[in-house]
């Protein structure tokens, strides 16, 4: 069988020095049937191995559950690397960042009384211990030793930057061996002194992360390293977005021109990201620095190979760098994804979201108010319902909204309330009496920080002039799966003419003379989700940056394609657009 090790200088394969020229292509944000041709490019550009974090709350959304299929089959996954001749480096965490909800770390966690997490707390460490071992028949078998293309594991992610308990890493290294696991491990940091003392183990390999200057971030994490190859296993050749800030990109010269100074430099390299993908569903992540910044639903990441599957400027650039330190076919040259034709669809059934709540969940009620996680909901939406009766002028002020609240009395709109603009105060109307309700957003959960794992919904108390709400209803609404809501569309009459006033579902059908892949166009809509065929692409947002949502081609077929939109506010028109090109937004804003 093969064998990969660290030697005293490189990279041993089969006992011959190996440089790794890999790239980050994340199974989770790339649909199943799309694998394939996303690894076989990454080959095409020059790269050997494929690298991929695991989500554990990808994979465990509720407690005592391990989904494995269809877009989570992390096995096929690896055997597809296999299958091209590449390898893989896998990042289990369990915490991940990459932007995702959480972390990647299951919200459940925080229900079961751990005192602490990424720590050596005995709650969390058992959680810890039982997702490596449903990781085990995945992985262990995968390994290089064992025929398969795992050569690297990488313990934990970043510790460096939050934390520095030597026990905590001591014992996951310990799981990780108990399950199997016998390839080298890893640990990467940003290249700053306390961070890389902080976040690794004597006896684990250190690798950075960083983007440019690489003499300097080498010469870094040399000193604390002094052995073996040096690696930037985070080559940060782009950025991500938030809503309501500019697409980032950085330009083609400058990141080809630090790409060649790091492997000029006899490293061995991560691009990360070759192959961005998707935040498809309600899985985006969020910062929270001071200003709550959620993540859009595109992950491009100004990445090589594009959101559609398409190479980029980028990607010829790098393949050009990359065939300096390693031989490449010219023959072998990646084909351009097939995209389908512009069309636009009439929305022409539609049903307030009022009348489809019996559909999305069960009603409980509280003496004061819940967040979601107390409820077991850990995505989406919820909605908040009482009563009140107000002489005079009234203000309804809540402790914190997490993340963004629509209020409405009697179902009349009166305003919003949002976590990024630290609003938590709304006059209401004067004598107001009726139903109040609020439907909250959970926008997605801090990726990174000392904010992970905090509870979503309306938290602490509300009240109206000071006085507490106690007597409340709370429906958590089930979102990812909109098939009885569909259903009930279909059996609505045609209204082709009448105005979207949210929060309404509304619905449309249409065909493909060759299904390929789509963009969809939000112009005119304001905020919402959308379903193609039952699968979610994800939110969508006036304020930008991203202005069209990527739709897979595998998702569509010839005849009878639906699209369902859940749209919170208002939308100028009853049609949507398939247009021929993806629209991110303006790198300056």
């Amino acid at each position: 069988m093969p064998t990969f090790t660290i030697g005293e200088q490189d990279f041993m394969l089969d006992g011959q020095p190996h440089r790794i020229l890999s790239g980050a292509l994340h199974y989770f944000r790339v649909h199943p049937d799309q694998w394939a041709d996303r690894i076989r490019k990454a080959r095409q550009m020059g790269l050997n191995t494929i690298e991929t974090y695991i989500p554990w709350n990808a994979h465990a959304p509720s407690p005592g559950t391990f989904e494995t299929t269809g877009g989570l089959d992390l096995g096929r996954f690896l055997d597809l690397v296999a299958a091209e001749g590449m390898h893989a480096i896998v990042r289990p965490g369990p915490y991940i960042c990459a932007e995702w909800d959480n972390g990647g770390l299951p919200a459940w966690l925080f229900d079961r009384g751990a005192a602490a997490i990424r720590a050596d707390d005995p709650v969390y460490m058992a959680a810890v211990s039982q997702y490596f071992e449903q990781l085990a028949p995945i992985l262990v078998s995968r390994q290089v030793d064992a025929g398969g293309p795992i050569i690297l594991i990488q313990i934990e992610n970043e510790y460096g930057a939050y934390g520095a308990d030597r026990l905590y890493l001591e014992k996951l290294v310990k799981i990780n061996r108990e399950i199997g696991l016998t390839v080298p491990f890893t640990t990467v940091d940003q290249p700053q002194d306390d961070m890389l003392a902080n976040g690794s183990l004597p006896e684990l390999h250190k690798t950075a992360s960083f983007g440019s200057r690489a003499a300097e971030r080498l010469a870094t994490l040399r000193r604390h390293q002094p052995t073996g190859p040096l690696m930037c296993s985070e080559f940060w050749v782009g950025w991500f977005d938030h809503w309501g800030a500019h697409h980032h990109t950085t330009t083609v010269e400058q990141s080809a021109h630090d790409l060649d100074e790091l492997l000029g430099l006899g490293a061995s390299v991560n691009v990360y990201m070759f192959h961005g993908g998707t935040n498809f569903g309600l899985a985006n992540g969020a910062n929270d620095k001071g200003v709550y910044q959620p993540i859009v639903t595109s992950y491009d990441y100004d990445a090589p190979l594009d959101e559609t599957g398409n190479p980029t400027p980028k990607y010829w650039a790098f393949r050009d760098i990359i065939s300096k330190y390693t031989e490449l076919d010219d023959d072998d040259v990646p084909a351009r994804p097939l995209s389908g034709a512009a069309l636009t669809v009439p929305l022409t059934k539609s049903l307030p979201l009022w009348e489809c709540l019996d559909r999305l969940g069960h009603w409980t009620s509280h003496e004061g108010l819940r967040t979601n996680d107390e409820l077991g909901h850990y995505s989406g939406f919820t909605l908040y319902r009482t009563r009140i009766q107000i002489s005079g002028a009234a203000v309804l002020d809540v402790d914190e909204v997490r993340d963004r609240a629509q209020v409405f009395l009697d179902r009349q709109p009166l305003g919003t309330l949002s976590r990024d603009h630290h609003e938590t105060s709304l006059a209401l109307p004067s004598n107001a009496t009726g139903t109040l309700e609020i439907l909250v957003e959970d926008q997605g959960r801090v990726d990174y920080g000392t904010r992970l794992g905090e509870s979503k919904g309306l938290i602490g108390s509300a009240r109206i002039n000071g006085d507490v709400l106690w007597e409340w209803d709370v429906l958590p609404l089930t979102l990812h799966d909109v098939r009885q809501v569909t259903a009930a569309l279909e059996e609505e009459p045609s209204i082709p003419g009448a105005p979207v006033s949210g929060p309404v579902f509304t619905h449309g059908t249409f065909d493909l003379d060759n299904p390929a892949d789509l963009f969809l166009s939000t112009d005119g809509w304001t905020k919402g989700v959308v379903w193609i065929n039952g699968f979610c692409l994800g939110r969508y947002w006036s304020r930008g940056p991203q202005a069209t949502l990527y739709v897979p081609g595998p998702l569509l077929r010839k005849q009878g394609n639906d699209i369902t939109i859940l749209e919170l506010h208002a939308a100028s028109t009853r049609a949507v657009s398939f247009v021929a090109s993806h629209d991110l937004g303006h790198t300056d804003f």
